[in-house]
């Protein structure tokens, strides 16, 4: 076994080095994974950009990653249902179990919760863009040999969009808007296909994703760059029911709110920036719209885990590219740049 474990570390803006690091002892109660794949999100790629995502803030060196899946090399204690040689998907989540929102089944809410690459707390909750990392045994999830470790990190973003969709409530034979291409977007389009939705229209202001989601089976696509003309038109034609905003901007969301039915549900995915944001609450208001946010996920994680193993979500259609996790820092750059890339993933 190793004493070292190299790591895609954050130290502030654009500054993000493979660091090489002692190992501690694996404490007891954990397992330690050999890292197999990970799948660069977009909160990897803001953190990368402004050291922050949201109102999370880098104050000290993270390790990103969060979308993750590897091998189990080692347990301290007691592991049920984990043994050393386990392929497994790894939730990011740690879940207390006891808190409220734990009790009532929204785990996601968990007011205790250890998310792995996350600066939402201090001391940061280090991620899994290492060669080696540590998790509890209920976050290690079994896949089948026929899985290979890039589609199963793409559990995690696979859970997200499943948990939107479920957050809009029963969607058979609607029709949706979604603001934003990237994978979380199109991710949250098969998903939604999956439920029963009707019709999918994607929008962004970049041609090349749109194509993407357009081979992916989006109904139409709309690029709002220049305008919104187009987009309105639509939506007078044939009024959409559900809105998704994954795109983390406060224009997405104002059209989102501004295309949506009289009467229609508005589910926020997206991360927006910081701070206050300006939302038009009178159109909310008159139209009577359910605005509704969407964060994380709960037990659809497991779900995401069976989907991939059987087949009925293909995850790596989205993959445009394959990096080394030891050029880290490079594949980030590359995921940034929305001309060429939908999702990147790592490997060992």
């Amino acid at each position: 076994m190793t004493s070292m474990a190299l790591a895609a570390t954050l130290f502030g803006p654009e500054d993000l080095r493979m660091i090489e690091r002692p190992l501690d002892p694996l404490a007891a109660g954990m397992v330690r994974i050999r890292f197999g794949a990970g799948g660069i999100c977009g909160s990897d790629m803001h953190y990368y950009r402004h050291a922050r995502t949201g109102d999370f803030v880098v104050t000290s060196p993270l390790v990103l990653g969060h979308e993750i899946a590897g091998e189990v090399v080692e347990i301290a204690g007691s592991a049920p249902g984990v043994k050393v040689g386990d392929r497994v998907a790894v939730n990011p989540s740690r879940w207390c179990g006891h808190c409220k929102p734990c009790r009532e089944k929204r785990q996601n809410l968990c007011e205790n919760i250890f998310f792995m690459g996350s600066a939402s707390k201090t001391p940061h909750m280090q991620g899994g863009f290492a060669s080696y990392f540590d998790a509890i045994p209920a976050q290690c999830v079994k896949i089948p040999d026929h899985v290979t470790y890039q589609a199963a990190a793409l559990a995690e973003p696979l859970a997200v969009c499943l948990h939107a969709v479920a957050r809009a409530g029963d969607v058979t034979g609607k029709r949706a808007v979604l603001f934003g291409a990237g994978p979380i977007g199109l991710l949250t389009m098969l998903a939604a296909r999956r439920a029963g939705m009707a019709e999918t229209t994607v929008v962004d202001i970049a041609a090349a994703p749109l194509a993407f989601a357009t081979k992916l089976g989006a109904n139409n696509v709309v690029d709002i760059s220049g305008g919104e003309d187009a987009l309105k038109a639509e939506a007078t034609a044939k009024p959409f029911d559900v809105a998704f905003e994954v795109s983390g901007t406060a224009a997405g969301l104002a059209s989102a709110i501004g295309t949506v039915r009289r009467g229609g549900v508005v589910v926020q995915v997206g991360n927006l920036p910081g701070g206050q944001i300006p939302v038009p609450a009178n159109a909310v208001m008159a139209k009577e719209i359910d605005l509704r946010g969407s964060f994380r996920f709960g037990g659809e994680f497991f779900t995401a885990v069976d989907l991939i193993a059987d087949g009925s979500v293909d995850v790596l259609s989205l993959v445009t590219a394959q990096r080394p996790l030891s050029v880290a820092p490079d594949a980030v750059r590359l995921a940034l740049d929305r001309s060429q890339s939908v999702k990147v993933v790592l490997t060992a």
